[in-house]
């Protein structure tokens, strides 16, 4: 299996590609998504905002209404994936870093093993780390101590990183050209 990771030589742009979460506690979580882009580390992604949710962080909320829209980013060789959250109109609502091992793709299925840690990032660019009250353990023990390594390393370069692919995401994906894709599933 291992020379299928990442192998796109059959998959177009638009096609329907299943994401499949493996959730720590071993939930599975899957949404169709359509496909973006894809090249031998990484892959894009794009999904509807079919119900509307509220991402928290204490007192500060971000809320992503249904018709949004997020596309998202995973890479073999990185710890996390991205997602980026546009509204209806094209407007950029924030972006949410999940810590993930094991990312592959094979047969029109994404899937990524969740390691629970999360950054929410705002417009404004402020970010929180999500979840650490689930950890089984302390972080610093937590998957011995490499999900703590990845989230100091992504908080390290988060601004330019985030800065750098949210251009990127509104140059290559643009709005306009999305737009059939909602609601139209």
């Amino acid at each position: 299996m291992m020379d299928k990771i990442f192998t796109f030589t059959a998959l177009q742009r638009g096609d329907e590609i299943i994401e499949r979460k493996i959730r720590y506690d071993s939930l599975v979580v899957e949404h169709t998504c359509l496909l973006l882009n894809a090249q031998n580390q990484h892959a894009v992604l794009f999904h509807e905002i079919m119900d509307a949710f509220t991402m928290k962080a204490g007192p500060i909320e971000l809320n992503i209404p249904i018709g949004s829209y997020t596309i998202a980013y995973y890479w073999k060789d990185r710890p996390y994936n991205l997602y980026i959250w546009r509204d209806n109109e094209g407007n950029y609502l924030g972006s949410y870093f999940n810590i993930v091992k094991n990312t592959y793709m094979a047969d029109k299925l994404l899937s990524f093993e969740d390691l629970i840690i999360d950054i929410m990032v705002l417009p404004d660019g402020s970010h929180f780390i999500l979840d650490e009250e689930e950890l089984p353990v302390p972080l610093e023990q937590f998957e011995s101590g490499s999900v703590k390594q990845a989230l100091n390393s992504l908080l390290d370069s988060i601004d330019i990183l985030l800065s750098q692919i949210i251009e990127e995401s509104g140059k290559l994906y643009k709005h306009y050209d999305l737009l059939p894709w909602l609601n139209n599933k």
